[in-house]
């Protein structure tokens, strides 16, 4: 009971909750798509800045040597013409313009700080990933309907809008003023338009001999990486919550499936075994090849031995019977003869001996018979209607002349109690109750005998002084076989089977059997409770 309170106390799980929590264990699959794509950003965003930082250089190593295109001078005009630029510096733009994609913006300075040439665009839109992969039109659905939450999450890159290199970028930049001392350098900032994109500016000094005459400077923005890491972080969160919702269904059909053969396994081997411990129903072995099959299986073998040996022992009081009769008749023949012999002295006092034994080995086999008879009797009796009051009455009016040391009290109601069974069997139940407590009650006290009714209820009570219940017997004395007049020292052989053959026939008649101390400790009460026929 304890260990019930202490399990009450704890919210308890079923089987499909614990799987259920169980398969929590598939929300590390996000986490750990979420570490690969950043670490896949990061691998992709330290290659882009190597390759901003090679096409620096090898920009500055083609204008190497060759001052002349770096001279800001302009042309002659042209009359009636556009405004003339210098040769010089449109070869330079074409050089640029060669080397510039989309997103990435090459730019050429000379020592002083000019602007000689630029070719490409920060702002410029990366084209559009159609032929990108997709997991098929539920990965797709997935994404529409995270799209709101994950929009909130993951910022989409924003242009920067830079229509013009910006001046903190030309003098203030590090990696220029480094340039211009000699010293290649780069620096990631922040993209103007936000969204999380960064900028990656690598300046190269441009060398003629000993002298640096001007920078490249190129810039890269990571647009084109984020959209890429939003995209795969998009398609993982899809594909996980599909993979996750599709798992939890099967999980869960699983654990129905499982829990229901389980229920079905305990109310099969709950219902198998009745009240008195006999076989009532096998278990029926599932064609299962897995653990409870085997179990369900191991189960209704148990049931059968348990079955082939219950029948064996309800039928050995009979056979006991039976076979013993023949000797004792024997036994007891032989006992007369040697009775009408006369025998003196010792002998005579051992053939007393010998004829109160065989006496009690009668009653035993007698009571024995009764025993089974009445199990029979309760199985199969016929039931009929019959008031209690009235046998009750007759029993107790007997008792007098049964029990000439006994005084027995009875109080009734004065309503009638009427019950369905056997009335035969009833004052059986009586006379058991009366002699157990007969046997038990200090002399010169009355034994109380009661019958009332309680709404749908009769209850009969029979209370004697004397001493309290042995501990721990409360809930054994209605079993077969259990008695503890040995303990009191009372004479007659007993088999503790008056108490089991009372509780047999109350339940025949559809009652229960409690016994109790008295509240005072003087004595025990035994009470067996009805449901009043209608």
């Amino acid at each position: 009971m304890e260990s019930r309170r202490l399990t009450g106390a704890l919210p308890a799980l079923g089987l499909r909750a614990k799987i259920a929590l169980a398969a929590l264990v598939l929300l590390v699959i996000p986490w750990a798509g979420y570490s690969f794509v950043n670490s896949m950003e990061r691998m992709l965003r330290e290659n882009q800045q190597r390759q901003v930082v090679a096409t620096a250089r090898a920009v500055a190593t083609a204008l190497q040597d060759r001052e002349r295109l770096l001279d800001l001078r302009a042309a002659v005009p042209v009359e009636g013409g556009p405004p003339a630029t210098s040769e010089a510096t449109e070869e330079v733009r074409l050089l640029l313009a060669s080397l510039a994609r989309a997103g990435l913006r090459i730019w050429v300075v000379d020592s002083k700080l000019r602007l000689v040439a630029v070719a490409g665009s920060l702002d410029a839109k990366p084209p559009a990933d159609a032929g990108a992969a997709t997991f098929g039109p539920l990965e797709r659905l997935a994404r529409r309907a995270l799209k709101p939450v994950l929009e909130r999450v993951l910022r989409p890159p924003v242009l920067p809008e830079e229509e013009f290199i910006p001046n903190d970028v030309v003098f203030g930049g590090r990696e220029v003023e480094r340039a211009l001392d000699g010293t290649p350098g780069w620096r990631h900032r922040p993209a103007a338009g936000g969204g999380g994109g960064v900028i990656f500016s690598a300046a190269h000094p441009v060398w003629v001999g000993e002298t640096v005459v001007g920078v490249v400077v190129v810039e890269e923005n990571t647009d084109a990486i984020v959209r890429l890491r939003n995209r795969a972080f998009e398609q993982g969160v899809a594909v996980t919550l599909i993979a996750f919702a599709a798992a939890a269904l099967v999980l869960l059909l699983f654990a129905s499936r499982l829990s229901w053969r389980l229920r079905r396994l305990r109310d099969e081997a709950e219902n198998a075994i009745d009240s008195q411990g006999r076989v009532r129903a096998l278990v029926a072995g599932e064609n299962a090849r897995d653990e409870i099959g085997d179990l369900s299986r191991s189960f209704s073998t148990v049931l059968a031995r348990l079955a082939h040996y219950n029948d064996y022992l309800e039928n050995l009081a009979g056979r006991l019977t039976h076979e013993l009769r023949t000797p004792i008749a024997v036994v007891r023949s032989s006992l007369d003869n040697i009775r009408l012999e006369q025998p003196s002295g010792d002998t005579g006092v051992y053939l007393s001996r010998a004829e109160d034994g065989l006496h009690r080995l009668e009653t035993i086999l007698t009571r024995m018979a009764e025993a089974t008879r009445l199990e029979q009797v309760v199985r199969s009796g016929e039931r009929e209607r019959f008031d209690a009051k009235d046998v009750l009455a007759g029993c107790v009016q007997g008792y007098a002349s049964a029990y000439p040391g006994r005084r027995f009290s009875l109080t009734m109601t004065g309503q009638p109690v009427p019950l369905a069974g056997a009335p035969d069997l009833f004052a059986q139940m009586v006379d058991k109750l009366a002699a157990n407590a007969a046997d038990f009650a200090a002399a010169g006290t009355p034994i109380e005998i009661s019958l009332e009714r309680v709404g749908d209820e009769a209850a009969l009570r029979f209370g004697n002084t004397g001493p309290p219940l042995p501990p721990g017997m409360k809930d054994r004395l209605f079993e077969s076989m259990v008695s503890v007049r040995r303990e009191r020292g009372a004479g007659g052989p007993h088999l503790g089977l008056g108490l089991y053959i009372a509780r047999l026939i109350a339940e025949f008649h559809g009652g229960r059997a409690s016994a109790a101390d008295r509240p005072d400790g003087s004595g025990v009460v035994f009470e067996l409770r009805f449901s009043v026929a209608p």
